[in-house]
């Protein structure tokens, strides 16, 4: 239908990423690889609390050729502008590049970092991940990039999950030290090791992953994510003080992270802040959140599952303090117009909200989202339709 936003079928991001290389650099890639999206269906800012949370891989892929290079040399490019990077690729490291720059080239460095001969390289990026989104544009970036660049220097880390947990582990520390984004591992997780209609049940405590299935289809449901086009970033503070609170609470109550409380009331009580004693609140709730939805998920009350996401928007949004008004209006707007649940997902400050809906519904409730943000004066959403996709790998041999 043409009032949804599609992703790319898999020949046309490979040939608009070849395409671009060819372009910028008048030669062929060496190969081509991809890696997804992805968004959370619960578990929000529960990862660097070493806590559970359940995402699913998009349809919705970052697209990146690559060639090696034997003179230590990088070239960069992307579809977002015409500007080309070079510089050699021991620039590539923290505080010496910021930017699309640091997220494309943070994994080379991460990479190295760990003892792989990286080669100079030539990429290309193109991606049909919305950006800005909370969709985890920057994490299917790292992911396909490291992908390729492991590839190139004659180690692959796709073959099981294991290789593709270790290869997750770097791009995170290339997010953090290259990209400065204090982000946890949801993202680069749920890129990396999940499966076609599956969720990834991800305990961040251990990095240990389950597959859980998700099949919506055969139940007559949908599941929508609605980019409200409110700007998201995760590298303006608000995401860093959360995470701050959190470890500060950690500290004060004697425990590594906030997933080892288990009597809250006690906890909260230890706290003198009230903010903090919100923030804790909010993580300990949504960790149990997690495990109730897998539940019912499986035992097929979608109902409840409903109901779970719906608490889990009240708790960002109230105790958490994520949300905004775009994500507000979109999100009350699906349940009134017959939504079973809806939340934001992401970091928050903007981005995306999921909606859980009857397929009968999905239409009408795509109008609704759309009308409501409309007659608030504010961006008209893009909607997805969201299906649990494969995660990355190599298109294109080298």
């Amino acid at each position: 239908m043409s009032e949804w936003q599609q992703a790319w079928p898999s020949e046309v991001g490979v040939r608009t990423v070849r395409e671009l290389f060819r372009t910028a650099y008048d030669a062929e890639p060496d190969g081509v690889w991809a890696s997804p999206g992805r968004v959370n269906l619960i578990g929000e800012h529960t990862d660097y609390n070493g806590g559970l949370c359940l995402p699913i891989a998009l349809p919705h892929r970052t697209y990146v050729a690559v060639s090696a290079r034997s003179d230590g040399r990088v070239r960069m490019t992307t579809d977002i502008g015409d500007e080309v990077w070079e510089g050699a690729i021991s620039e590539l490291a923290p505080g010496q590049v910021s930017g699309w720059v640091a997220y494309c080239g943070g994994p080379a460095w991460a990479l190295r970092e760990a003892g792989f001969e990286v080669p100079g390289f030539d990429l290309a990026v193109a991606s049909c991940v919305p950006l800005g989104a909370g969709l985890s544009s920057s994490a299917a970036v790292e992911c396909a990039v490291g992908l390729a660049l492991a590839q190139l220097a004659g180690q692959r880390l796709d073959t099981d999950d294991d290789s593709r947990a270790r290869l997750a582990a770097l791009c995170v520390r290339a997010e953090n030290e290259v990209a400065g984004a204090p982000t946890g591992g949801m993202d680069q997780a749920a890129s990396l090791r999940t499966t076609a209609g599956h969720a990834l049940l991800l305990d961040c405590r251990d990095g240990s992953v389950e597959q859980v299935r998700f099949d919506l289809a055969s139940d007559g449901l949908e599941l929508l994510v609605i980019d409200t086009r409110a700007s998201h970033s995760l590298a303006d503070g608000q995401y860093g003080a959360r995470r701050a609170a959190c470890e500060s609470a950690a500290r004060i109550l004697g425990v590594a992270t906030l997933r080892e409380v288990t009597d809250l009331d006690a906890a909260l009580a230890q706290l003198d802040d009230e903010e903090v004693r919100r923030r804790v609140r909010h993580v300990v709730t949504e960790i149990a959140r997690v495990t109730e939805f897998v539940a019912v998920a499986e035992a097929g009350d979608w109902t409840a599952a409903g109901e779970l996401m719906d608490a889990s928007h009240e708790s960002l949004r109230d105790d958490y303090e994520v949300s905004c008004l775009e994500l507000d209006v979109v999100v009350t707007a699906a349940r009134a117009a017959g939504a079973l649940g809806a939340r934001m997902t992401g970091g928050g400050f903007g981005g995306s909200a999921i909606a859980l809906v009857r397929s009968e519904d999905a239409a009408s409730i795509a109008r609704a989202v759309r009308e409501a943000s409309g007659s608030r004066g504010l961006p008209v959403p893009d909607v997805h339709q969201a299906t649990p996709s494969e995660p990355g790998g190599c298109l294109v041999e080298p």
